[in-house]
């Protein structure tokens, strides 16, 4: 292993300064299984000349880590979209997140759509749909999603989402997969003001979680309001300390109910919301539960500055 350690040093893919801690998006053990190879050849190879004819053909040690070699070394990522009657928009979330590296496996809830979602989403093969006979909510169909995940890692994306490339799953992803936090939050252009301002969006739903976090209170999400899932999540990170990643999502929207809806049909169902989460916990306890989910933010790559964060949406939508 010191063997393995001083190739990283002198190899390729150490950084600047030798100093390992700035390595970027968890390659810190990547590097080493790199170099931790080279060190093995190098052993075998000196066993003699026969051996090392024999030992070329049989392993090829790559001058530069590829991206699955990258991908395979990391925790298993599950995606989780909830929709309900999101036929329209579906659509452009699941064409990126359904071929993305990151993303062992896609499952899409659909809560009870009425307006051919299901069809939607079954033209992606890769993809696997749920479907409910009834609408029942976020918070069960979110729960169905998380009883239905293979692996230990869970993103969560709203299927009502526009503007989401690659960059931006990747993004969300890797401060967990990396280990600078153990759960990162999306804060999207279109964000309330408030919530850009002070750089965290406590009800975004779209987050990368640990399944351990969630897997255990199933029953208890079934029983929650329709739109209680983030406050109830909030809980368990701050009950548990958990480091946070916002995650900076430039040119990403989310659709307005009242775009949906139309405006009065829209405004209904925004205070319908509002009203579940009041449900969950009340006024002051949000405000406090903001100030502490703010309180467990750490610095990571995708964090950026406030002017950057509250610049003006497109489409002014604020």
């Amino acid at each position: 292993m010191a063997f393995a350690l001083r190739n990283l040093r002198n190899s390729q893919y150490a950084p600047a300064g030798g100093s390992l801690r700035l390595l970027r998006f968890g390659n810190a053990f990547d590097c080493w299984q790199a170099a931790h190879a080279r060190s093995q050849a190098a052993f075998m190879i000196g066993r003699g000349p026969g051996f090392m004819g024999l030992f070329s053909r049989i392993v090829h040690l790559p001058s530069r880590m590829t991206d699955k070699s990258i991908v395979s070394s990391r925790p298993r990522v599950s995606c989780i979209i909830c929709a309900f009657n999101e036929a329209p928009r579906i659509g452009a979330v699941l064409a990126v997140a359904s071929v993305h590296p990151l993303l062992d496996e896609v499952i899409v809830v659909d809560d009870g759509s009425t307006d051919g979602t299901a069809e939607v989403v079954r033209r992606f093969p890769s993809v696997r749909l749920i479907t409910s006979p009834s609408n029942r909510g976020k918070s069960a169909a979110m729960a169905k999603g998380i009883d239905a995940a293979y692996n230990e890692l869970l993103m969560l994306l709203d299927a009502d989402l526009k503007g989401l490339a690659p960059g931006h799953i990747t993004a969300l992803a890797a401060p967990v997969l990396s280990g600078a936090a153990a759960v990162s939050i999306s804060l999207r252009e279109n964000s309330l003001l408030v919530f850009r301002a002070i750089g965290l969006d406590f009800v975004s739903g779209e987050r990368v979680v640990s399944k351990a976090l969630l897997g255990d209170t199933l029953g208890e999400i079934r029983g929650l309001p329709r739109f209680g899932i983030e406050v109830f999540m909030n809980r368990r990170i701050i009950a548990r300390r958990l480091p946070i990643a916002v995650t900076h999502w430039p040119h990403v929207t989310q659709a307005r109910k009242t775009e949906k809806l139309g405006y009065w049909k829209g405004m209904r169902a925004e205070w319908r919301m509002i009203a579940d989460l009041l449900k969950v916990t009340y006024p002051l306890a949000l405000l406090s539960q903001t100030f502490r989910l703010f309180s467990l933010r750490v610095d990571h790559a995708s964090r950026v500055p406030f002017l950057v964060r509250i610049r003006k949406p497109r489409g002014n939508l604020v």
